[in-house]
């Protein structure tokens, strides 16, 4: 990771590969989210309503993976200090924070005609809905940090402690007892309880939806890289 720590070498990768994510990300959703909604069979208990696993898992899996991200970036600040870690952090937020929103909405909507409720207060909506505040939170702690031009060291540390809730997450399904089903795919042990019909259109809307997190998150990326480089040259314009 160290070779892109230099903005200019970060930037000759990430401009062509913004795009290269983006409509592959954009074709694959379009085509997953066909099968999905339109060829693959009903569930046998959930009837139609199941499709909404189509959206609503991978926007868990990027939720979490969100803030996996910023974890990673935030020790890459702290231990090696490296210059884009802090951008990065800031960068994967809101995209983070987006899709776990959506992951608590399309699962209550999912679980009204599932569970005849639209919430819960079980062990992994709790720690989803906990996962959105501490979005919010890093939001408005990166902001305030940058405002008095700090180098989010207390932001970085805050990422990391909140990366405490993601096993929790993961682990709530076996922990408590939840109305939440438990885990249907486990790529260690290479198993799915789930149709092969019903599996690929999910794996590939997921791929796809990563594949546009991705080309988010480098946009954002290259757009907080331009607005310093245009920050630092009005302060060099400003010196007498």
């Amino acid at each position: 990771m160290h070779i892109y720590a230099n903005p200019a070498r970060f930037l000759k990768l990430a401009r062509p590969l913004t795009a290269w994510l983006g409509w592959a990300g954009a074709a694959l959703i379009a085509l997953a989210l066909g099968v999905g909604l339109f060829a693959a069979p009903p569930d046998y208990l959930q009837g139609e309503s199941v499709r909404i696993m189509y959206v609503h898992v991978p926007a868990a899996w990027l939720g979490m993976g969100g803030w996996t991200g910023i974890a990673v970036a935030s020790a890459m600040q702290l231990v090696w200090r490296h210059p884009l870690a802090a951008v990065a952090g800031r960068a994967l937020a809101v995209p983070g924070a987006t899709f776990t929103a959506i992951c608590l909405v399309t699962g209550s909507l999912w679980g009204r005609p599932t569970w005849g409720t639209y919430w819960e207060w079980d062990g992994r909506m709790t720690s989803m809905l906990v996962l959105l505040f501490l979005y919010i939170g890093y939001m408005a702690l990166a902001d305030a940090e940058r405002e008095k031009g700090g180098e989010g060291r207390i932001t970085a540390i805050f990422g990391l402690v909140g990366a405490i809730n993601l096993p929790i997450i993961h682990y709530s399904v076996v922990w408590w007892n939840t109305l939440h089903q438990g885990q249907s795919i486990s790529f260690i042990r290479r198993s799915s309880t789930i149709d092969p019909s019903m599996l690929w259109p999910l794996l590939g809307a997921a791929l796809g939806f990563s594949l546009l997190f991705g080309a988010v998150v480098l946009m954002r990326m290259r757009a907080e890289l331009a607005r310093n480089k245009v920050e630092a040259r009005m302060k060099r314009m400003a010196r007498p």
